[in-house]
């Protein structure tokens, strides 16, 4: 588990914990040095999976009272590598050992205009963003996008706050969500801040730049566990090293390695600062790229890949034996 000299651990009890969506699980903490959480910020929890010490990220939907209260939500999903159904068994007056808040994902004040789009999951990057250009009466829309009402959180609740300012789309009510002409309605001199799954992300990516819109407004977080394709085991070896690994499904690249002993340097873990890039050497199977550091050329080139998020299927080059990745670190 990777800890860098910016973080500061603490102790943090579970304070209220209930169910908020289908399969989404509202967590509030009150950590032992309270720190004020800013729009777009996370915090890391130390958790330990199989006897393996581990370090999962949660957005922080809402922060009270200068940070005496920090409220995270958690999305159970199929393929989770463990993390989201340790956390959905917390109960008020459970410990947990968390980082005080860390920004990689800033809301610039200041902007004419901006567009929010959450999909999913991701509302909890976004709802504080947008308490805050409200609280400081911005021009802002709020697109939250997801497969139904029933599996977006907070829904209400936002309702109330932004009024005719959020835009709901649920697939199975209305469809497919026009990304074109969510970016054409965009104000020219808007800034763009989403948070979502890597589908949603690079259909926008895509039709901001096919725009010819400016890069520097487009602004984005990333998760870690969001693939173009549902996660398969496969084996990975660094023959330099002499080591040959399994990655199961619920396991990252990055700490499959990490566990057999390989040094690793890695900071964001959601694919979006490159540290962990890794060298592809040899391939049976596919790479499944879940990153938004490496550009389109780059994916398609198949030589490098962000250990801690994107994995490999086995697609129709994997061996019999099932896919196997040979790489090399450092």
């Amino acid at each position: 588990m990777a800890v860098t000299s910016q973080d500061v651990w603490q102790d943090a009890v579970v304070v209220e914990a209930r169910t908020v969506a289908r399969g989404i699980r509202r967590i509030v903490v009150e950590p032992e040095q309270p720190v004020a959480a800013s729009p777009g910020s996370h915090v890391d929890v130390s958790l330990e999976l199989d006897g393996d010490p581990v370090r999962r990220s949660y957005s922080v939907v809402e922060s009270v009272d200068e940070g005496r209260r920090l409220a995270i939500s958690v999305l159970r999903t199929k393929d989770s590598r463990g993390g989201s159904q340790f956390m959905h068994t917390l109960e008020p007056g459970d410990r947990l050992r968390m980082t005080q808040p860390l920004q990689n994902f800033p809301l610039r004040i200041g902007a004419p205009a901006y567009v929010l789009v959450a999909g999913g999951i991701g509302i909890t990057a976004i709802a504080h963003m947008a308490a805050v250009l409200k609280s400081v009466r911005a021009d802002y829309r709020l697109h939250y996008v997801g497969r139904s009402r029933e599996a977006m959180a907070y829904v209400d609740e936002l309702e109330a706050e932004h009024g005719d300012r959020l835009e709901l789309h649920a697939d199975d009510e209305s469809g497919r969500f026009d990304v074109p002409g969510l970016v054409q309605g965009a104000p020219a001199d808007a800034e763009l801040y989403m948070c979502g799954p890597i589908r949603l992300m690079d259909a926008v990516r895509r039709s901001w730049a096919g725009a010819g819109r400016e890069p520097s407004s487009l602004r984005y977080e990333t998760f870690g566990n969001s693939g173009w394709f549902d996660a398969e085991p496969f084996t990975v070896q660094v023959p330099r090293l002499g080591v040959r690994t399994e990655v199961p499904s619920g396991c990252s690249l990055l700490e499959a390695l990490e566990n057999a002993g390989v040094a690793m340097l890695s900071d964001c873990r959601k694919g979006e600062c490159g540290i962990c890039q890794v060298r592809v050497l040899d391939l049976e199977g596919e790479i499944d790229h879940r990153d938004v550091f490496f550009s389109e050329r780059q994916h398609n080139n198949g030589g490098k890949l962000c250990a801690c998020v994107s994995r490999v299927i086995a697609g129709q080059q994997a061996a019999p034996g099932g896919s196997v990745l040979t790489l090399d670190v450092g």
